[in-house]
C-alpha cells in the first residue's frame, strides 16, 4: 500500500484538524442569510459529533488509555482525544448548543484531559502512531486545539471547569518545553510549531517561547513569487499554513506574516475547480490527486477579508459557506475565541471564472473558461485535467514500454505562441563488461556498479506533447519518435460513477473499468455535463505497460500504438 494512502486510512490528518471534518451529514444545510444563521450550522453540526465521540472514548477506568478516544481502528491517541475537547469545549460553552453549560461534558473532558497528560513522554513530545513518535510537530498541532479548548473553558466556565483546566495548563507547559528545543521534518511544521509557541506564549507569557519562534522565522517563510508554499498541498498544508501565520501575526504582533498568506489566498482562487472541488494535482504530499473541497481555507479566507476589507476575499468565504456550512463547523471554536471573525464581510467581488494562469514556481497551468477548467502540469505523470461541469477527466497519462522507464513526464513546462508543450527525453542503454582494473576479484555483481560500465546500443526515445485551446476544448499533439516499434498508451482517467459511450471495456486479470477507444469519439456523461474525446485508435490491446504506473481508481480509456507514435487528440 502507498504511504500516503495507508496514512489517509489511519486519518493522520487529524493532526491538522483532529476529529473535525470526519462526520460530515450527507445532507447539505440551506446557505445561511446571516451569520447568527452559520453560527447556528456550525453549532448543530458539533452537537451532531458529540454522541459519537462519545462513544469512541475509553471508558473502562482499568485501561492503561483511560480517556483517551480511538481512532476508526481502535486505537487510542492524542490526535483523537484533542479534537474531542475541541469539541466538548466548544458546545459547553454555546449558548445556543443543547450541551449548554451541561455538566455531563465535565467528567469526559476531565477524563481526556488526564490521559493526555498519560501520554505525554517525559520530554513534553506525543506520538503519531502511524508514522511519527516523540514528534514535536505533532505536538505543535495538538497544541492549537487544547489551546482553544483551554482558552474557552476558562473564559466561559472558568469555575465549574477549573479541574479539567488544570491538567490541560500542565499539558500545555509541558508542550512549551518541548516545543522550545524540538526539530520538524517538513516545511509546514516550522510554522505549526511557531503557532503552538505563540498560544502558549498568549496564555503563559516567556521570552523563550518568542526567542524560538524568531529563530525558526529566521529561515523565512518558504513562498514562491505566485503564491505557493513549498508543499503546494492545496487541500491540506497550504490552509494550514495560512492558519499558522495569522494566528503568530495576530498573538505576537507580527503583521508582517499576513503577506505570504494575502499572495496564497490570491493565487489560490485560480485554483478552484469548476465543481467546486481544489486543485491537488501539483501537491507534493498526500492529498495529491485527493478529491476535495477549499473549506479548510475558510478562516484564512474569512480573518483576511475582514482584516483588509478585501473582497474577492470575502467572495470566497461566501462561497466556502453555500458550499457547505456544516463542513466548516470546525471554526466554531475559533469564533468563540476572536468574536472579531463574527463582524460582517466586506460588499465582495465575483470569482474570477475566466482566465489563464501560468504558475512558474509549480510548472502549472490552469485556465477556466465558465463552467469548464483545465490544469497543465510538468514534472506530473498527469499533464493534463479537464472538468466540464460535474463531468470530469481526472487525469491524462502517456506511457512507453521503453526499458521499464517510459512513464511520461514534462521536464519543463514551456509556451510557445499559443500552445504549451510538454517534452520528454529517455535513452536506454546496454552495458559493456567492466575494466579490467574495476574487476571484482569474488565476482560479485555489486562491487561492479552499472553505471560504470562502458555503454553500448544505446536507444533514444523523445516524446513531445503540445496542448493549445480550443474554442470549445483542447486540442492534444503527441509525438514520440526514435527507437522504432515500442508499445504506447495515452491513458485518459475519468472520473468513476459517470457513464461513457462510444467505447469497448477490456477484460484484463486483476484490473477493471479499462476501455479502448478503437475509432471515432467517445463520450463521457454526469447528469447534464459530458466531455466529447477522441479521435480514436487501438493498434494493440496492451494498457497496462511494464514501467507505466499502476492504473489510477478512475474508468480508463486507453488508445494505443507503436513508435513512431503521432496522435491528435480532442477533448472538449
Amino acid at each position: 500500500m502507498k504511504r500516503r494512502i495507508f496514512l489517509q486510512r489511519l486519518g493522520t490528518t487529524a493532526c491538522l484538524f483532529p476529529l473535525l471534518s470526519s462526520f460530515f451529514p450527507d445532507e447539505a444545510y440551506a446557505f445561511p442569510t446571516d451569520m447568527d444563521q452559520l453560527l447556528e450550522i456550525f453549532v448543530k453540526h458539533n452537537d451532531d459529533t458529540i454522541r459519537e465521540l462519545l462513544e469512541r472514548q475509553e471508558n473502562d477506568a482499568q485501561h492503561r488509555w483511560f480517556g483517551a478516544v480511538k481512532d476508526p481502528y481502535g486505537i487510542h491517541n492524542p490526535q483523537s482525544t484533542v479534537g474531542f475537547l475541541q469539541r466538548l469545549s466548544s458546545a459547553y460553552v454555546s449558548e445556543t448548543s443543547r450541551y449548554f453549560q451541561d455538566e455531563t461534558l465535565l467528567q469526559p473532558l476531565l477524563q481526556a484531559s488526564h490521559y493526555l497528560l498519560n501520554a505525554q513522554h517525559p520530554d513534553g513530545t506525543i506520538d503519531l502512531h502511524a508514522t511519527n513518535f516523540h514528534s514535536t510537530p505533532d505536538l505543535g498541532f495538538s497544541v492549537e486545539s487544547v489551546s482553544l479548548a483551554y482558552t474557552l473553558l476558562t473564559q466561559h466556565a472558568s469555575q465549574v471547569s477549573q479541574p479539567v483546566t488544570t491538567p490541560l495548563k500542565t499539558y500545555l507547559m509541558n508542550a512549551g518545553r518541548a516545543l522550545r528545543i524540538g526539530g520538524i521534518h517538513t516545511p509546514n511544521h516550522r510554522w505549526v510549531v511557531c503557532m503552538a509557541l505563540a498560544r502558549i506564549h498568549h496564555l503563559f507569557p516567556d521570552p523563550l517561547y518568542v526567542d524560538r519562534v524568531n529563530e525558526w522565522l529566521n529561515e523565512k517563510i518558504d513562498i514562491d513569487e505566485d503564491g505557493q508554499y513549498t508543499e503546494q498541498s492545496t487541500l491540506i498544508y497550504s490552509p494550514t499554513v495560512n492558519r499558522a501565520l495569522i494566528t503568530i501575526a495576530r498573538l505576537l504582533h507580527k503583521p508582517e506574516l499576513l503577506e505570504p498568506v494575502r499572495k496564497n489566498l490570491e493565487m489560490s482562487l485560480y485554483l478552484l475547480h469548476v465543481n467546486g472541488e481544489g486543485v491537488s494535482e501539483s501537491s507534493c504530499r498526500q492529498d495529491q490527486y485527493q478529491r476535495d473541497t477549499m473549506h479548510r481555507y475558510y478562516y484564512a479566507y474569512r480573518y483576511m477579508a475582514l482584516h483588509d476589507q478585501h473582497p474577492q476575499f470575502a467572495a470566497m468565504a461566501q462561497y466556502l459557506e453555500e458550499q457547505g456550512g456544516d463542513r466548516l463547523s470546525y471554526t466554531l471554536a475559533y469564533f468563540l475565541e476572536d468574536t472579531t471573525l463574527k463582524n460582517p464581510l466586506p460588499p465582495t467581488e465575483p470569482l474570477p471564472t475566466n482566465y489563464l494562469k501560468i504558475l512558474t514556481g509549480a510548472d502549472l497551468v490552469r485556465i477556466r473558461r465558465g463552467d469548464r477548467d483545465a490544469t497543465i502540469l510538468a514534472k506530473n505523470p498527469v499533464f493534463f485535467t479537464f472538468f466540464k461541469g460535474n463531468a470530469v477527466l481526472e487525469g491524462v497519462r502517456l506511457a512507453s514500454a521503453f526499458f521499464g522507464i517510459g512513464q511520461f513526464e514534462g521536464e519543463a513546462l514551456e509556451r510557445e505562441g499559443n500552445e504549451f508543450v510538454l517534452r520528454q527525453w529517455l535513452e536506454g542503454p546496454y552495458f559493456q563488461p567492466h575494466l579490467e582494473e574495476n574487476l571484482s576479484p569474488d565476482g560479485n555483481w555489486e562491487k561492479m556498479p552499472r553505471e560504470d560500465r562502458p555503454q553500448s546500443e544505446i536507444q533514444k526515445l523523445l516524446s513531445e506533447i503540445r496542448i493549445r485551446e480550443t474554442h470549445s476544448g483542447f486540442l492534444l499533439d503527441i509525438n514520440i519518435l526514435g527507437t522504432d516499434r515500442v508499445p504506447v498508451v495515452l491513458e485518459l482517467a475519468f472520473r468513476q460513477g459517470s457513464k461513457l459511450e462510444g467505447v469497448r471495456e477490456l477484460e484484463e486479470e486483476d484490473v477493471e473499468e479499462i476501455y479502448i477507444l478503437e475509432e471515432g469519439y467517445g463520450m463521457l456523461r454526469e447528469g447534464e455535463h459530458q466531455i466529447r474525446f477522441g479521435p480514436g485508435r487501438a493498434d494493440h490491446e496492451w494498457t497496462q505497460l511494464r514501467g507505466a504506473l499502476p492504473k489510477p481508481e478512475a474508468q480508463c480509456v486507453y488508445l494505443t500504438g507503436f513508435t513512431p507514435f503521432k496522435q491528435q487528440i480532442t477533448i472538449e
